[in-house]
């Protein structure tokens, strides 16, 4: 009995972290022979579009933020800037004010941003609505290649790229977010590919106004939640690379558990709240998608990776002739030691990329685990902001 659950955990973590892109590129290869990937129409005209940015206390960021707004390439006339501000106690609204070329939405009160982002899409009436945060700056195509992939009916929301701005300062933090990221963009890629990504990110996602869906004010991911609603009326997620928004990685590894917690835990809320796309008779590819490259990582596959290790050595005491079982104890403890050794170089601010990775990899499983305290202890859309590299 322990042999065949350490072989389904193993499976599961196996599948999880690699096993489901090899799939996954592998029928995107097969796709590929029988239906070659259309272009989009290069001239399709270019519709109006709401740059929507999300700020709380960015002060220190607006003058840079206003810049890279007015650095996009994309025609002045259809492209109108709106802020939304709610909670800021510091200069935020003030800084705003002196610039004629944005409209600024502001509450005092602070109720999270997917509040902020519900009352926001009210003022709202671009065919077109581009999310991002105020610290996210824009390459200056990345409206106008998202917008094109709007051609096709089909698509509902497009996702545009993450990428991690590493400064003259490279930490534990941001390398392992750094590498994390590139490899969740190659799957977003090959998602799209295949059907649809499974989620966008809210550092820069444009959606179909009137798709938006009001989600409840205490949901912790709005733009999974709110990109993943749209795709359960039949309409794809797509992924545009061209079109990226460049931030820096967390201050610190303390910064960023933060953020990995309430990630972790936003995935966990969202599993339960979009439970009916686990019914892969209606939904299909996409249930698939997201059952494999999501569900898993924020719910089994964490308490699977932990179990493996008790498990593997009760095998080993039961099965001693077993040299494979031997071998998979080693891999583990050298996996854990690398870990570990990782943990003492970022206390020490000594930069080794190679034990960055593996002490990342189970970092982000550990604070999978620590999410459902945080469920429990917080129960509004309101969060602690990370603190972020500025150099």
């Amino acid at each position: 009995m322990i042999l065949i659950l350490f072989c389904i955990f193993l499976f599961i973590v196996f599948y999880t972290y690699l096993g489901y892109g090899i799939l996954l590129w592998v029928l995107v290869k097969i796709k590929g022979v029988f239906s070659p990937s259309n272009k989009p129409d290069l001239n399709t005209d270019l519709p109006e579009v709401t740059l929507l940015i999300a700020a709380y206390n960015e002060e220190d960021i607006v003058a840079d933020k206003i810049n890279n707004t007015r650095q996009l390439d994309y025609p002045a006339e259809k492209l109108h800037i709106v802020w939304v501000t709610d909670g800021s106690t510091d200069g935020t609204v003030n800084k705003l004010k002196s610039y004629n070329d944005v409209r600024v939405l502001h509450e005092p009160e602070r109720r999270g941003k997917t509040a902020a982002i519900n009352r926001s899409m009210i003022y709202i009436n671009t065919p077109i609505v581009v999310l991002t945060d105020a610290n996210a700056m824009l390459n200056p195509e990345s409206i106008k290649e998202m917008v094109i992939l709007f051609a096709d009916d089909k698509i509902g929301c497009v996702a545009g790229e993450k990428r991690m701005n590493m400064g003259s300062k490279d930490t534990a933090s941001s390398s392992g977010e750094g590498i994390y990221w590139r490899y969740e963009s190659m799957l977003k890629y090959l998602d799209y590919r295949l059907y649809s990504v499974i989620g966008a990110a809210g550092e820069l996602y444009a959606i179909r106004r009137d798709l938006f869906v009001h989600i409840p004010d205490d949901t912790l991911l709005d733009d999974f939640v709110v990109s993943l609603k749209i795709a359960m009326k039949g309409y794809k997620i797509a992924y545009c690379p061209q079109a990226y928004a460049t931030e820096y990685g967390s201050e610190s590894m303390q910064d960023e558990e933060k953020r990995k917690v309430r990630i972790a835990a936003g995935g966990i809320q969202a599993t339960w709240r979009l439970r009916s796309l686990l019914n892969i008779f209606k939904y299909g590819v996409m249930s698939f998608q997201y059952i494999s490259h999501r569900v898993l990582r924020w719910t089994i596959t964490p308490l699977a990776l932990f179990a493996l290790l008790p498990l593997n050595i009760l095998l080993c005491v039961q099965y001693p002739e077993l040299i494979l079982l031997t071998i998979l104890l080693i891999l583990q403890c050298v996996c854990y030691l690398l870990g570990f050794a990782g943990y003492i170089n970022s206390k020490k601010e000594i930069k080794n990329k190679v034990l960055f990775v593996p002490y990342y990899f189970l970092f982000m499983n550990i604070n999978v685990l620590k999410a459902y305290s945080y469920l429990i202890k917080n129960n509004t859309g309101v969060w602690e902001k990370a603190k972020r590299k500025s150099s």
